[in-house]
């Protein structure tokens, strides 16, 4: 069932093969245990997709992509994950991460307004940076390792269940090709 279900949503071999970005991995993309699909390739890719997803940079992909080729995980899942932050839910997972940055070092939020320039985004940077960052980093690791463990968690009880729908099976089967001794021959 998850195989299944993470094959039907995940971008397709070929697409992200001729993506102009990823050209700069040229031949490693060629690799066949990036595209294989299993629960080892799809946990490593959860956590990789999901950590790339509160790095605050505009090269999400680029860059997991790289740790997916890295640390050998499924490269369309994990590139594909990439979109939890989206241009929708970035301002809040953002806000998010700021908040938990400025309550892990006990500083009070800096105040907020907004200016389109250099000068200001140089100036707020050093104000509400550290905190941002080290809240981008803990949540990137905290989702990363909740993704992990709930693909693998998710797709052993998958695999269990089917195991055992498989078993109930099994006996009705066995009825169907032995011979019955109480049926007359």
């Amino acid at each position: 069932m998850p195989k299944k279900f993470f094959q039907r949503y995940m971008p397709k071999r070929e697409t992200l093969r001729d993506n102009k970005a990823l050209k700069v991995f040229g031949s490693l993309l060629h690799d066949p245990n990036l595209w294989c699909l299993n629960r080892r390739s799809a946990s490593g890719a959860f956590a990789v997709g999901l950590f790339m997803a509160f790095v605050p940079l505009p090269s999400q992909m680029i860059m997991a992509a790289g740790l997916a080729i890295l640390f050998g995980v499924n490269l369309p899942l994990a590139v594909a994950l990439v979109w939890v932050s989206n241009p929708i839910t970035m301002p809040v997972l953002f806000y998010l991460a700021y908040k938990l940055g400025t309550w892990m070092m006990n500083s009070p939020p800096y105040p907020f307004h907004f200016e389109l320039s250099w000068h200001y985004l140089a100036e707020q940077m050093s104000h509400i940076g550290p905190p941002f960052l080290l809240g981008c980093a803990t949540s990137g690791l905290v989702m990363a390792v909740i993704g992990y463990f709930a693909v693998r968690g998710i797709w052993r009880y998958s695999v269990v269940r089917s195991w055992e729908k498989r078993k109930l099976r099994l006996p009705k089967k066995i009825k169907e090709v032995l011979p019955n001794p109480n049926k007359p021959s």
